[in-house]
């Protein structure tokens, strides 16, 4: 019996963890398994072709919001062209049907719900024994014409009983790119969260944990990110893991997802050792209203996550990701806002936020309706309107993140967001002028070019902002431009002042050929402009700004801003 497990990633750099440990867990009794990645951006053809050129018996697909639709269109097409073929869906997009599930898709075989090892491993080997496959727990599936639904039952206890899917060749590392996990589950119990349903946390044996970082480490796998709901749920566990990866590192860079106020000082004290590009932390604030957190049961202490994450901050170089979610039960718009500009002004490299999605199987999606929460029924199942928040204030916030992400999260903006907070009273009151502005000339619509990025924002500057104030955002927005891509002078912005003195042009000149002297023979090529500069708050006189582009073969670009006072 030959067996394909697949999926369908959102982009082809994404690799399957889920696949490889199946395989690994299933093993040779159950016959023949090869693992199938395709990517949503592929014709459903090809994908199709490829899949039935392998003659399988049985193709078993893993489901995620992202891939639903495709995937049963895809299983649909099967069942089509192969009636006698076995299809399988599992994955937490169809771990919550039930049989009328099956009765609209008729053409699929069985549903594992939950996590799949035990169910799959079970229905596989049963149909390879060609046996009926009864009793199979958290398993869905037609017996001839009937419909069954077996009872819950047991996940895995010892995850250590998963080979490692690793040293099995299973996982393609050629993308540079891998999932990791070193635990299942999660401690605490959110209500948007499907780990809410978890019991327990299950963690592989520090063994395990060793051997399969030292192996993806050995090979220099580029990006590592641990898919671990909170991974320092266990102080003294995380402290060990993390001293291995130091010791052992040859250049891997590791993305953890984290509680911030669990960190305690010995665990500060290691991170502060962590060289600068080796660790990203993804911290979830998720609000900074106590009702709200006390609403979706998340207790956590605000106080002690925010002193971590500034002593993070300060002490190491570790890239941090905080998350906050809008449309969770009592916060209101306002309020929202005000969440924003709490966790900006902890500085976080980047700060993601995301309309709460009422996941199959979420506490809070049961509650919903007693809530008043309305959501999409389609995937992602996003929050439509809630009590607190109408449509159009989740589509504001949502136009706020997109602006975050050109913005603030680029890094491009820094000078200009200060200056704008300043004018604005908070950097969220100054976010939401410019979504208002973006919205109504429906910049959203379509992608902007880096320069067409800072034109609009110097008209929005030009539009919204009069006299000095409006300069001082001007000539801000010049010099994030001018240190984010090299200006040529003829071509600079409409934002920029040029014109410069005869006195002016000499001065650069004779800087700009100080500097090129200083690097003559090292292999670097100089490339200058200059503009004028009446409104900074740190430089108070008009002053020259130079810009030095430097390049080097095989480097990126480097930027020197040099002022040149009088």
């Amino acid at each position: 019996m030959r067996t394909l497990l697949t999926t369908l990633h959102s982009k082809f750099i994404h690799p399957s963890l889920a696949l490889p440990c199946l395989a690994a867990y299933c093993g040779e009794d159950c016959g023949e398994l090869l693992i199938r990645e395709f990517t949503l951006h592929e014709p459903k053809e090809n994908i199709l072709a490829a899949l039935l050129r392998e003659e399988p018996d049985v193709v078993a697909f893993s489901v995620y919001l992202w891939n639903r639709q495709a995937t049963l269109e895809l299983a649909a097409a099967l069942a089509v062209v192969r009636p006698e073929l076995r299809l399988v869906l599992g994955g937490p997009e169809v771990s919550f049907e039930d049989e009328s599930f099956l009765r609209l898709h008729p053409g699929i075989t069985a549903v594992v719900r939950g996590e799949g090892e035990i169910p799959l491993r079970a229905l596989l080997r049963a149909w390879q024994q060609k046996e009926t496959p009864r009793g199979i727990a958290r398993l869905l599936w037609r017996d001839g014409e009937r419909l069954v639904s077996e009872a819950d039952g047991p996940v895995l206890e010892n995850l250590d009983a998963i080979p490692s899917p690793f040293e099995l060749g299973l996982v393609d590392i050629s993308r540079g790119f891998v999932y990791y996990e070193t635990s299942r589950g999660c401690p605490y119990s959110c209500a948007f969260c499907m780990s809410a349903l978890d019991e327990k946390v299950r963690s592989f044996s520090m063994a395990r944990i060793r051997a399969d970082l030292g192996w993806l480490m050995a090979r220099e796998v580029p990006r590592i990110k641990l898919v671990d709901r909170t991974f320092n749920y266990d102080a003294a566990r995380s402290r060990e893991i993390f001293r291995f990866i130091l010791e052992h590192n040859r250049g891997s860079h590791f993305h953890f997802e984290i509680g911030a106020h669990l960190l305690d000082e010995e665990t500060l004290a290691l991170l502060a050792q962590v060289p600068a590009g080796t660790f990203q932390f993804e911290i979830g604030v998720q609000s900074t209203l106590p009702q709200t957190l006390s609403a979706i049961g998340r207790q956590v202490s605000l106080q002690k996550l925010e002193e971590n994450v500034r002593t993070l901050r300060r002490h190491t170089p570790i890239d941090l990701h905080l998350d906050l979610i809008a449309g969770l039960p009592g916060e209101g718009y306002n309020d929202f806002l005000h969440s924003i500009d709490r966790v900006l002004d902890l500085h976080p490299h980047e700060l993601q936020v995301e309309l709460v999605k009422l996941l199959p199987g979420a506490p809070l999606r049961r509650q919903a309706a007693a809530r008043g929460i309305a959501f999409d029924p389609n995937p992602p199942y996003t929050v439509l309107r809630t009590p607190e928040l109408s449509f159009t204030q989740l589509e504001t916030l949502r136009g706020i993140s997109r602006l975050l992400d050109l913005t603030a999260n680029s890094g491009r903006f820094g000078h200009f967001l200060e200056c704008l907070q300043e004018a604005c009273g908070s950097l969220a009151a100054g976010l939401e002028r410019i979504e208002a502005y973006w919205q109504a000339r429906e910049l959203f619509r379509h992608p902007l070019s880096q320069r067409g990025l800072f034109e609009r924002m110097g008209e929005f500057v030009a539009e919204t902002f009069e006299g000095p104030l409006q300069d001082r955002l001007r000539e801000q927005l010049a010099r994030d431009f001018a240190l984010t891509e090299r200006v040529v002078p003829e071509k600079a912005p409409a934002f920029f002042d040029t014109a410069l003195t005869a006195a002016e042009s000499a001065r650069v000149r004779e800087r700009v050929q100080a500097e090129t002297a200083a690097v003559k023979g090292q292999g670097v090529k100089v490339q200058h402009f200059a503009a004028a500069f009446d409104h900074l708050h740190d430089i108070p006189a008009r002053t020259l700004m130079l810009y030095l582009y430097l390049t080097r073969t095989g480097q990126g670009l480097e930027v020197r801003e040099i002022p040149l006072s009088f």
